[in-house]
């Protein structure tokens, strides 16, 4: 990629960029599979043409799903969401018929790490927990959750594990909730945060939180 203009990004070595007349194209890349997008619409036939040359390719046209990620376009934007990735892991831990819950987690919740807790197993609790830190990539609305769940994987106990499945249960309340992306016509940064004041109960440290925005469209 280097040899035909582009630039490894540092922050994730998957991602080339290049810039060329005041427009950018992107690849990135898992495994062998490629996503090629941007506003140069000749530098990204051009690099087409050339991979083709080197590579045995085939072109899946629009991006419609990579990496567990459903994507749907309309003329408002974009949809990103992981249906089949939630459906999936309900199946997996027998949650399918469970009864959906309204929250992913309780209200003023008291989970912490207690002498008297009673221990659960650890490697599934860190195998659920990991694959609901992929699905927060779209699912904005469990961040929290998981990232409370996630902060017991040295030592989970039953309490945590009935958080995780908490999760699940608002899973299942409505499995193809996802992310737009809207074209509101600018790239606009805005960020916000905010924090408490020691108000974890497990070390007494504050929990800090923070939203940006690209475009109008949450990021991160």
């Amino acid at each position: 990629m280097k040899k035909f203009g582009y630039q490894q990004a540092n922050t994730d070595h998957t991602l080339f960029i290049k810039h060329r007349v005041g427009k950018v194209t992107l690849m990135i890349i898992y495994v062998d599979d490629m996503i090629v997008t941007g506003d140069d619409t000749i530098e990204i036939e051009k690099l087409q043409k050339r991979l083709a040359s080197e590579f045995e390719m085939k072109d899946l046209g629009s991006l419609k799903y990579f990496l567990g990620v459903e994507v749907t376009r309309s003329k408002h934007g974009l949809f990103l969401s992981q249906r089949k990735y939630v459906m999936d892991l309900l199946a997996d831990t027998r949650m399918l018929d469970c009864k959906p819950a309204d929250t992913p987690i309780v209200e003023n919740h008291k989970l912490g790490v207690y002498v008297d807790q009673v221990p659960t197993n650890k490697e599934r609790y860190q195998r659920l927990v990991g694959r609901l830190i992929y699905l927060s990539l779209t699912r904005s609305d469990i961040a929290y959750a998981v990232s409370v769940a996630s902060q017991f994987m040295h030592s989970p106990s039953e309490d945590h594990m009935a958080a995780v499945m908490c999760i699940l249960s608002y899973l299942k309340s409505a499995p193809g909730r996802g992310s737009v992306f809207k074209k509101n016509g600018h790239l606009d940064l805005e960020c916000y945060t905010d924090a408490d004041y020691a108000g974890n109960i497990t070390d007494i440290h504050s929990t800090s939180g923070y939203f940006t925005f690209v475009g109008g469209n949450l990021v991160m």
